[in-house]
């Protein structure tokens, strides 16, 4: 489920397949569409079906106050195959992450950064409702998916605080860049496969940053070593 206009928006613009669209009816979404998202503004008028406030209301736990949900297809994705032939752009993979939340952000600065995919290990699914809210219809915009190991065959470089300083070294474009959970850090078995360990340099007295923080931040350390391309923006 989507919900809000926010992560409809992101969805429709990366070809996310919409089985059925919501709107309360006492909620302008036309207007608001319009003004915020012209471009996706036909669909909406299109497929939206307006339903009385107290179902919109039964729709989800905590219904957004755009007034809008829409329900879409999960794009399939072959981890193997992506890790493979994708060699552009690093690949994010979250070992055994616990908060769906923190993935969901780490999905929308992926995505912002243009990593090639973001893959977890462990049980937790990446595409929890919670993870949806926080990469605002994000996860339409690049492969998202769990696997059971990490993918091989590619520069595995880990975030650990006993690596390089991230500011020493160039990230490769075809990196698989690991991340450890929000508490417990990379398991051992993750540490000892990585190719390399970086860290990023923090303030004494502090240990440890948010997932999507650190995620952001080595990402940005690749991109912003690269050539400019036309897809950035200032």
């Amino acid at each position: 489920m989507l919900e809000g206009l926010h992560a409809i928006k992101h969805a429709l613009r990366f070809d996310a397949r919409l089985e059925t669209c919501c709107i309360r009816d006492d909620t302008d979404v036309a207007a608001l569409s319009e003004r915020l998202a012209p471009d996706i503004a036909p669909t909406l008028r299109a497929i939206g079906v307006r339903v009385a406030a107290d179902v919109f209301d039964a729709l989800s736990p905590d219904p957004p106050r755009t007034g809008i949900v829409a329900l879409a297809r999960r794009p399939s994705v072959d981890p193997e195959r992506l890790c493979a032939c994708d060699r552009t752009a690093p690949v994010v993979v979250l070992d055994r992450p616990a908060d769906a939340g923190n993935v969901g952000a780490v999905v929308r600065v992926a995505a912002a950064a243009g990593a090639s995919a973001v893959l977890c290990t462990g049980p937790h699914d990446p595409w929890h409702a919670r993870a949806l809210r926080g990469s605002a219809g994000a996860h339409f915009a690049l492969p998202v998916a769990r696997v059971e190991r990490i993918p091989p065959a590619r520069p595995l470089i880990a975030l650990d605080p006993t690596g390089r300083a991230l500011s020493d070294v160039e990230i490769p474009d075809d990196a698989v860049l690991l991340f450890g959970s929000e508490r417990d850090g990379l398991s051992a078995t993750a540490r000892d496969a990585a190719d390399m360990r970086l860290s990023i340099p923090m303030r004494a007295g502090l240990s440890s940053l948010n997932l999507a923080t650190s995620v952001a931040i080595t990402l940005y350390r690749w991109r912003l070593g690269r050539p400019r391309s036309g897809d950035d923006r200032a």
